[in-house]
């Protein structure tokens, strides 16, 4: 058996190749299946070792991560995603013919073990084979156990890779699987419905953004891919769901960021009778739960790869709750919504904020707000009663008719929440979305304006971006390290 990783410049990737190759037809000369079949385990590899016994007769199976080579005894670790076990491997004790086909295995190849749970002298839970079977031949040497994936773009393109030979990684998609169960087991809880709906649109609403276009040829027209879920969960509370959610792949044919990723994923939730207020009170205490479960209390470090500084976020409770007006007026001088539209543009440039000549004077006040209150904050902060043309699904304030009643959840910089009382009046909804599409009247979804018209209570609504929470709590840098299968460029483009 072969204890070589990953080849170094001296070394010649072919011949490695050619040694693996060969020992695949060694091992098919000996009547061995090189790509294995069924085998039935007791435990994998991480649950065994979590929850060890002695004397304990146990049936594992995973890849061989680590080769110690001592002539007629080896010990090996065999590994999957939730961690690995100590293998011991003796000729005399699995025979002659096993050790044969033992000794064609390398780093990197599927194992089978049957065999007894043993302590060694040095306190390491380990497994004495009696029984090896080849599971799966890798034909490639495996990345460097100590270095793993460092290249971005062969970390992200080979995401394989990359879980096999780093531990950081693993863990974060652990950590994911383990949070989004959590999520639907917490909403189950509380009483709402998990449901689905479409993907495929003929017209995309539920947010301001660009979207995929296709073509459905039996139909003969032009889809988009859904932007957001929002109007086919409102046309379920028209039809009695008080409590619905959907965990959804939404997606934008926009730009590609640390932050943003074309095919995302979201929660959207949508409670009847309830208020922007409840739906705040209820993502306080969903990312609490998560974090207190999963990331072990609710001080989050997060380490900024560019300053090389480290900075702590604290989830404790209560979260700070303040409206968008007077934050905006703290950053920006308490005078600013007193100037005019020419006066806020001047106030920008002393900022230092740019701004775009095609802006509209609402579009100024929330630049002002992403760069300098947005960007700046760290621990939790609930943004409430923004401008209503940023809303225009959101129920207008009865006191300040200029905005609405929303909340924008603002954690290390980034949004990780809104949630509205939402609009569901059905006059003031379509004069909103006309102003809102402008010349391109013709976007407007009259089926949920329709569904409206038959009534729809009033209702709170969140929506949750699952990847931007899970780069919160995991403390991750890049939603391509939350994201399995980022977007990326062909290769070599």
């Amino acid at each position: 058996m072969s204890d070589e990783n990953e080849p170094t410049q001296a070394e010649d990737l072919g011949a490695l190749l050619q040694v693996r190759r060969e020992k695949l037809d060694e091992l098919r000369s000996q009547g061995i299946d090189p790509f294995g079949s069924k085998f039935e385990t007791t435990h994998s590899p991480g649950e065994l070792r979590e929850n060890f016994e002695e004397e304990k007769a146990v049936k594992i199976a995973g890849r061989i991560t680590a080769l110690r080579d001592m002539g007629k005894s080896n010990f090996l670790d065999v590994s999957d995603i939730n961690g690995r076990i100590q293998i011991f491997v003796n000729q005399k004790q699995i025979g002659e013919e096993q050790w044969a086909a033992y000794k064609q295995l390398d780093i990197g190849d599927w194992i089978g073990i049957e065999g007894e749970t043993f302590t060694t002298k040095v306190g390491e839970p380990s497994v004495k084979a009696n029984a090896v079977t080849v599971l799966s031949k890798s034909l490639r040497p495996m990345p460097s156990k100590w270095h793993g994936v460092v290249d971005p773009q062969i970390k992200y393109r080979q995401r394989y890779l990359d879980l096999i030979s780093n531990e950081r990684s693993r863990e974060i998609f652990r950590k994911r699987c383990q949070m989004v169960a959590e999520i639907r087991k917490y909403l189950g809880e509380k009483g709402f419905f998990e449901v689905e709906t479409p993907m495929l649109q003929d017209v995309p609403g539920g947010a301001a953004a660009q979207p995929f276009e296709t073509r459905h040829n039996a139909l003969s027209m032009d889809m988009y891919l859904r932007i957001a879920p929002e109007l086919y969960l409102k046309r379920l509370l028209v039809g009695g769901f008080n409590k619905v959610f959907e965990l959804n792949r939404s997606f934008r044919n926009e730009g590609i960021s640390r932050r943003h990723n074309p095919e995302f994923t979201m929660l959207e939730a949508y409670w009847a009778y309830a208020d922007f207020e409840q739906m705040a009170d209820l993502v306080e205490d969903l990312i609490c739960h998560l974090a207190e479960k999963y990331c072990g209390g609710l001080k989050i470090e997060h380490k900024d790869a560019e300053d090389n500084v480290t900075k702590t976020i604290d989830l404790s409770r209560p979260w700070k709750r303040a409206p968008y007006k007077d934050l905006v007026a703290e950053a920006a001088g308490k005078d600013w919504w007193d100037l005019t539209p020419e006066g806020r543009r001047e106030r920008c440039g002393e900022l230092g904020v740019e701004i775009s000549p095609d802006m509209e004077d609402y579009e100024v006040s929330q630049q002002v707000f992403e760069k300098l209150v947005e960007e700046k904050s760290i621990d939790p902060i609930f943004v409430t009663h923004v401008s209503k043309e940023l809303v225009p699904l959101a129920k207008q304030n009865t006191e300040d008719d200029s905005v609405v009643d929303v909340y924008e959840l603002i954690i290390n910089g980034a949004e990780i929440s809104p949630g509205y009382s939402e609009l569901n009046d059905p006059d003031v909804q379509r004069v909103r979305l006309e102003e809102q599409a402008g010349e391109e009247i013709q976007k407007i979804d009259e089926d949920f304006l329709l569904a409206l018209e038959y009534g729809m209570p009033p209702a709170g609504g969140i929506g949750i971006g699952i990847d931007r929470l899970m780069m919160m709590l995991t403390g991750a840098e890049s939603i391509r390290d939350v994201v399995l299968f980022p977007q990326l460029k062909r290769k070599g483009e």
